[in-house]
C-alpha cells in the first residue's frame, strides 16, 4: 500500500464567501518573474502540482490553492456554491491575494482547466491573466457549441466524434446521481484510488493523499452544478487571452475533437500534443514547465 504523502505546508489561507481556500507557495530565485498560478482537477487537490510546481519555481514564482471542497479549504453545503460562477470568484480572490500588481500565467488541469475558461473569458479579468495553459479541461460552453453544430450537422463523421466523446465521458452521467456516485467514493473508490491511477497512467507508484475520498465526494458537485446547465445552454465566451492547449494523444476522458473549432472562439491559441494519459501533473511535470516556459518565453510575452 502507498503510504500517505505530506501535506503542502499552508502559505496562508484566503477567505472567498463562505469557504476558506488553503493556498500554497513556493519562491522563486526569479522573485520579479510574473508568477503563475496552478488550478488543479477533479479528484486531486493541490498536492497533485507538488513536482510541477518545485521545478516551475526555478523560473518564477509559483502558486496554487486547493479548490473549494478539496484538501485543506472548507467545503459549502449547496450545490450552487460550486457554479462555475462562483469557482471564477474564488480565482479572482486568489489572484488578488497573491499577485494584485502583476499579471499572473495561468495553468489548469483537468476541471482546474475548465473552471479556468470561467475567468479566461470573462472582461473582469482583463489585464489580469497574462496567459492560460490548458491541459485536458475544455471550455463547457465551448464544447456545448461544438455538440450542437455537430448533431445538427449533415456530416456523419461530425456525429461520430459527438457520440465518440460521449462514450468518454459515460462517468458524467454516474455522477449525476446524487446518491450512488458519493457513496461509491466513500466506500470504495477513495481507498483504491491510487490503483486506480496506477491502471490508468501505467505508473509505478500513484501518490496517496489523506483527503482522497473527501476529495472525491464533494468535487462530484462540480459535475452536478454545472454540467446540464453549460452543455445545453451554452453561452457565448471569447478571450484575446493567449492560450495554450497541451492534449496528451492517451487521454481516455478528453477527446482532441473537442478542440476543433476553438480557433472562432480563441484567436490566440496553439496547440502542443503529447503521447501520454489524463494525469500529466503526476506523470509528466518536466514537460508542463518547459511547454509553459517556452509559451511564455514566445507568445504569452
Amino acid at each position: 500500500m502507498t503510504d500517505v504523502e505530506a501535506p503542502l505546508p499552508i502559505h496562508r489561507r484566503v477567505e472567498c464567501g463562505n469557504v476558506t481556500l488553503a493556498v500554497y507557495a513556493w519562491p522563486s530565485p526569479q522573485a520579479d518573474a510574473d508568477p503563475v498560478i496552478l488550478i488543479h482537477g477533479y479528484p486531486d487537490s493541490a498536492q497533485v502540482w507538488r513536482e510541477t510546481a518545485e521545478r516551475l519555481a526555478q523560473h518564477r514564482p509559483v502558486f496554487a490553492y486547493d479548490v473549494r471542497g478539496t484538501g485543506a479549504s472548507s467545503a459549502p453545503k449547496a450545490l450552487r456554491d460550486y457554479r462555475l460562477e462562483v469557482l471564477s470568484e474564488d480565482l479572482l480572490t486568489i489572484i488578488q491575494a497573491v499577485s494584485p500588481r502583476r499579471p499572473v500565467h495561468l495553468v489548469g488541469h483537468d476541471w482546474g482547466s475548465i473552471q479556468t475558461w470561467e475567468s479566461v473569458c470573462s472582461p473582469r479579468f482583463e489585464g489580469r491573466i497574462k496567459s492560460f495553459t490548458s491541459i485536458s479541461g475544455p471550455c463547457l460552453d465551448h464544447v456545448g457549441h461544438w455538440m450542437r453544430a455537430g448533431l445538427l450537422s449533415a456530416d456523419p463523421r461530425r456525429w461520430g466524434k459527438v457520440l465518440g466523446q460521449l462514450a468518454h465521458s459515460w462517468y458524467i452521467g454516474v455522477f449525476q446521481l446524487p446518491v450512488i456516485a458519493p457513496a461509491a467514493w466513500r466506500l470504495a473508490v477513495g481507498r483504491h484510488w491510487p490503483r486506480v491511477l496506477e491502471r490508468l497512467e501505467g505508473m509505478a507508484e500513484a501518490p496517496r493523499t489523506a483527503t482522497q475520498t473527501r476529495d472525491g465526494v464533494n468535487g462530484i458537485q462540480l459535475y452536478r452544478a454545472n454540467m446540464r446547465r453549460r452543455l445545453l445552454a451554452p453561452q457565448r465566451r471569447t478571450t484575446e487571452v493567449p492560450v495554450q492547449l497541451i492534449t496528451p494523444r492517451y487521454d481516455p476522458f478528453v477527446t482532441e475533437a473537442l478542440l476543433d473549432s476553438l480557433s472562432d472562439w480563441v484567436p490566440n491559441v496553439r496547440r502542443v500534443p503529447v503521447y501520454a494519459g489524463h494525469w500529466l501533473p503526476l506523470t509528466r511535470p518536466d514537460f508542463i514547465v518547459n511547454a509553459v516556459e517556452t509559451f511564455i518565453a514566445g507568445d504569452a510575452v
